[in-house]
């Protein structure tokens, strides 16, 4: 997008402004449909990165289902007109409204088991259902975003099968699906490794006909990172599935789950530079009017965001800041070593002054939904949606200090 375009939307709407592009979200949303797949694909938006009901419409228009983390995320895709039978619910937290859940059409995955005797002790359940194992491997941008080995504690371990059968006999229940996730931004070596994987556990699930390979894929946000290439990964998934139908004559619908690659990309954060200070003459700061109530990766896990200034007079002139948040946290930092939020490093940027603009990108997806929403009483940022034609709209409005303070009470 053009800075022109920027600045007319701080002008408009204000700053902190989470700015999202739907010709990038339906691009990216054509490469995950691509993904090969010899006897069907169900592609499910890990709707964690971003659950905007606007996002969402988008999403479910293009025949993307949904992967939802918790029964609230599972409410909240209904009520922005997603059938439940399109929501996969894989959670930590068994829901206490399960039943009701179930009984609207949302499909369960138990990820422990006792998960697993929870939904069998269910009235007027389906008997078929999901279970999430452990592939004994995960992978991830960094180690906290690995969701599987001896250290994660979302799936059944592998050597507890014989339990999930032994629950499924006693509560005649059926595997009908099986998964497997393995982590955020993952290694496509390991990726093709763990389809692998999975696809051998098929063997202990007969009456299993679906395999979801759970994990995001790698995106671009900075230039020096490249996107997994969907087409190679998947042919070598395809390449598994089609060995397992010859050795057993099962052929296996295929689900993956992305949410990083779907909208990481297709969205910035939009801020004003309000200060700009110094201790030493390496320390420059760039004080901005966000911060970890907008974006909290960097402070999390020391993640990469590509930053450009845009000045309200251009100038060639570069120099090296520290980008520092609005919140009284020295944590609060956004320019840090990759996978190692403890230690600064400075960008080179375009020279600013205060009163010019900051963008922050690759803020599409685990921004708005993940943040210190309201840390020191900051109110939520507005969200805005670029169409496809290229008008602005305003798809969450700027939360008011009021409506930060409704649910008190004295």
């Amino acid at each position: 997008m053009q800075d022109q375009l920027y600045q007319e939307l701080a002008q408009q709407y204000g700053t902190p402004l989470y700015v999202y592009d739907e010709k990038e979200i339906l691009n990216r949303a054509k490469q995950v449909l691509a993904f090969q797949s010899p006897f069907g694909l169900t592609a499910r938006y890990a709707m964690k990165a971003n659950p905007n009901r606007a996002i969402l419409r988008l999403y479910q228009k293009l025949g993307i289902q949904i992967d939802a983390s918790s029964g609230f995320e599972a409410t909240r895709a209904m009520l922005a007109g997603i059938p439940g039978k399109n929501i996969l619910l894989t959670s930590q937290e068994c829901p206490q409204n399960l039943n009701e859940l179930i009984n609207q059409g949302v499909e369960f995955n138990a990820c422990s088991l006792h998960q697993l005797e929870q939904y069998a002790k269910l009235e007027n359940r389906p008997s078929g259902l999901t279970v999430r194992i452990n592939p004994g491997k995960g992978s991830g941008f960094n180690p906290r975003t690995d969701v599987a080995g001896s250290t994660a504690s979302f799936e059944i371990w592998p050597e507890d099968i014989p339990k999930i059968h032994e629950i499924c006999e006693e509560f005649d229940l059926k595997i009908t699906r099986v998964h497997t996730h393995i982590g955020a931004g993952t290694d496509p070596e390991v990726w093709k490794e763990v389809a692998e994987i999975s696809s051998k556990m098929l063997h202990d699930f007969p009456d299993a006909t679906v395999l979801n390979l759970g994990g995001g894929f790698k995106v671009d946000r900075m230039n020096s990172e490249n996107d997994a290439d969907l087409k190679e990964i998947s042919s070598h998934v395809k390449t598994v599935l089609e060995n397992f139908y010859k050795e057993t004559g099962r052929k296996i619908h295929l689900e993956i789950e992305p949410g990083t690659f779907l909208s990481a990309i297709c969205g910035a954060i939009l801020t004003r530079i309000q200060d700009i200070t110094s201790t030493t003459e390496e320390h420059r700061f760039l004080k901005i009017d966000a911060g970890m109530t907008e974006i909290l990766r960097p402070t999390m896990y020391g993640a990469q965001h590509p930053m450009r200034v845009i000045q309200a007079q251009p100038s060639e002139e570069k120099a090296y800041y520290y980008v520092v948040g609005h919140c009284c946290e020295t944590s609060d930092t956004l320019t840090v070593e990759p996978d190692n939020a403890d230690i600064l490093r400075a960008r080179k940027l375009g020279k600013a002054k205060i009163g010019d603009h900051l963008l922050i990108g690759g803020a599409g997806g685990y921004c708005s939904a993940m943040s210190a929403i309201n840390y020191n009483s900051f109110p939520m940022a507005a969200e805005v949606l670029i169409q496809e034609n290229g008008n602005p709209k305003l798809i969450r409005k700027r939360q008011t200090l009021l409506h930060m303070l409704e649910n008190e009470m004295s």
